[in-house]
């Protein structure tokens, strides 16, 4: 069967002669999540059918998202390809600093690509990098725990069941904590998932003059119902936890409920990883009573390649070949339908096979649910869900997601972290001519 994809993958690339005369070699910058961790588990049969050799370098995703973002805007020509994400594509694109991806083989069929991913890794029409997997969020529980605690999980829950079955699944004593989220400062962390969850209670960074909204009712609600919520029911240290920290503890059995990435649900479901993988369930992120928005992303990781590369034409026959149909098949051959990189082509989810997966539809209901133009009960002028679209705002959401990690780890207040937000975010936007 390897043979079969890697004449396959052969066939669909261009350059191949001439990558395998010269032994080239690209590097590329990705995060240490678990598909990413399998996909180079595979790179050997990329370079058995076109000859080039790749070089990995696998990084913590905030460190991943600091030297990748130093790179491209210091040219300093690191890496060949970069993993990023929905926020930076569009912005690096229109500025020049990524390679268009064009070009890609009729059998590659850029028009499977889910439309909300394509979208969002686009500018003005063109395609800037190509997604290996795309996630919304949402709630994945025990339901024995669930059972025990003589509740039942609605498709699409309120916050304020979360809370309640939360307290009900919390048993200090068995070391099991009714919930686990993400508290870890950095932008695409714990501040993605304060910020959905601030979008689900009404909030929003900014009004349509562009003045920040941490002064507004909205955000202390979401805040201090976050901060009430972990301190009853979720682990010790959760200021520190991220994706994978969370992933963890789900997969040792101490979490009720994890919302996170709809990506977590193939780790959490297999048995040769996870204690609990026979006793989870999905349902939709939750929303607050009385307010029409809930607490899921839209996110996909992506490969791009930044323009001045050396390499571009393995790049892309790489980049080809990594987010295939045929790489899909691969990993299904091999470790099950369940464990193929997600939310990415329209085409798995039409795959019957593929709807089998427990998770699969409820992942495509969340990514459909999510819409980055709206994503706010109040109006905004920027589009995002758990980023605000502008160049800006990565510099100043790390700040505020470390003020907000400093609440969660007792060192300041609720008002504290929302006063220095409000002033810091004003003070950055102002300079920047908003």
């Amino acid at each position: 069967m390897y043979l079969k994809h890697a004449l396959r993958a052969a066939t669909a690339l261009t350059f191949v002669a001439t990558a395998a005369a010269h032994a080239q070699s690209i590097t590329i910058a990705t995060v240490n999540n678990g598909d990413m961790i399998r996909m180079q588990g595979y790179t050997d049969k990329f370079t058995e059918a076109t000859g080039i050799e790749v070089e990995w370098v696998t990084l913590e995703e905030n460190v991943l998202r600091q030297r990748v973002t130093t790179d491209i805007t210091t040219k300093g020509g690191q890496f060949d390809i970069m993993t990023i994400g929905m926020y930076e594509t569009p912005i690096w694109g229109a500025n020049d600093w990524l390679v268009p991806l064009e070009g890609m083989s009729a059998e590659y069929d850029v028009d499977d690509i889910l439309p909300a991913m394509r979208n969002g890794l686009s500018n003005d029409g063109t395609l800037y990098a190509a997604p290996f997997y795309g996630e919304s969020s949402m709630v994945m529980y025990r339901t024995d725990l669930m059972e025990q605690a003589g509740l039942e999980m609605p498709e699409a829950p309120t916050w304020q069941f979360i809370r309640e079955a939360a307290a009900a699944m919390t048993d200090r004593d068995n070391d099991i904590n009714g919930i686990c989220l993400r508290g870890k400062a950095g932008w695409g962390e714990g501040g993605a998932f304060i910020t959905v969850t601030g979008n689900s209670f009404g909030a929003r960074w900014f009004d349509e003059d562009w003045k920040p909204q941490f002064d507004q009712p909205e955000w202390k609600e979401a805040l201090t119902f976050f901060v009430d919520m972990m301190n009853e029911s979720g682990p010790a240290g959760y200021a520190t936890n991220g994706f994978n920290e969370n992933l963890s503890l789900f997969q040792q059995g101490k979490c009720g409920m994890w919302i996170d990435a709809t990506v977590a649900a193939s780790f959490v479901t297999n048995p040769d990883d996870s204690t609990v993988a026979d006793k989870v369930g999905f349902a939709l992120a939750p929303n607050s009573e009385g307010v029409d928005k809930r607490a899921n992303w839209l996110w996909a990781w992506a490969l791009a390649i930044p323009a001045g590369t050396q390499q571009e034409d393995a790049a892309k026959q790489f980049i080809e070949w990594a987010t295939s149909k045929d790489y899909i098949e691969l990993v299904a051959e091999n470790e099950g339908w369940a464990n193929v990189p997600p939310g990415a082509r329209t085409s798995l989810y039409e795959n019957p096979e593929y709807q089998k997966v427990p998770f699969a539809k409820m992942t495509l209901d969340s990514i459909l649910a999510a819409d980055p133009d709206n994503c706010c009960a109040q109006p905004t002028p920027y589009v995002g869900i758990q980023f605000v679209a502008i160049p800006e705002f990565a510099g100043i959401a790390t700040q505020v997601s470390q003020e907000f990690s400093a609440v969660y780890a007792g060192q300041q207040s609720v008002d504290e972290a929302l006063a220095k937000a409000q002033a810091f975010t004003a003070e950055e936007m102002e300079a920047a001519g908003y």
